[in-house]
């Protein structure tokens, strides 16, 4: 390994130095949005183990053992368009991050790339707010991961982060509903779908992904440097 290149990895762990704006950075955020993009249309079914409320019933009486299997794995479809947003800054950092959002948020104001569609008016559609959520969610995880290199930030980030983005996404959804004058039985069954369990898969595939977007950072500064 080069003096150079070894001064590099030295100031991106201790210094922080920022990634430079380049035609390479440049063309990266651009990639960033495809992935993002890709990730609001992409939808994956979870398995796990989970103990359900009704445990000790099932278990007072006799089942077979596939039965028994399915009955304690739960398996859900996720979208995993949040952890692509967190993986996002933490490989191109606060500033970058913020300016592939906004290219999304624009796009998204002429082509269907949302989840439902596109244009001027999915401004008024109930999950919009959650579309703008994620610019403060990723300037919190850009300025908390900036110069870092330590690992145990990331649950907080991720924590807090995913949080933001629910909590803002659920008053703009309130507040859409009550320009429609929309039934609560609406509204609840909205949040419930959208930040109920749903809000635990965020946190937790959201370590995973600001943890490889680290790791892939360093590699990413040395190539754009």
């Amino acid at each position: 390994m080069s003096k150079r290149i070894a001064d590099q990895i030295d100031s991106f762990k201790y210094k922080g130095e920022p990634i430079r704006i380049t035609i390479g950075t440049l063309v990266m955020t651009m990639f960033c949005v495809i992935l993002l993009i890709i990730a609001t249309f992409t939808q994956v079914t979870v398995h796990h183990p989970y103990i359900p409320s009704d445990t000790l019933f099932f278990l007072g009486q006799e089942h077979t053992d596939i039965e028994t299997l399915k009955h304690f794995i739960k398996s859900y479809d996720y979208i995993p368009q949040i952890p692509m947003i967190f993986f996002i800054v933490a490989l191109m950092g606060r500033k970058f991050g913020i300016t592939a959002i906004i290219l999304y948020i624009i796009l998204g104001m002429f082509f269907p790339i949302f989840a439902l569609g596109g244009g001027i008016s999915y401004l008024f559609e109930y999950g919009f707010g959650y579309i703008l959520a994620y610019l403060p969610a990723i300037f919190f995880a850009g300025t908390l991961l900036k110069g870092k290199t330590d690992y145990l930030r990331i649950p907080v980030i991720s924590l807090v982060g995913v949080v933001t983005i629910h909590i803002l996404g659920i008053l703009y959804m309130l507040f859409i509903s009550t320009l429609r004058q929309a039934p609560w039985e609406l509204v609840s069954s909205w949040i419930a779908s959208q930040s109920g369990v749903q809000m635990l898969y965020d946190i937790f595939f959201t370590m995973i992904a600001m943890i490889i977007g680290k790791q892939l950072r360093k590699l990413f500064w040395i190539i754009m440097c």
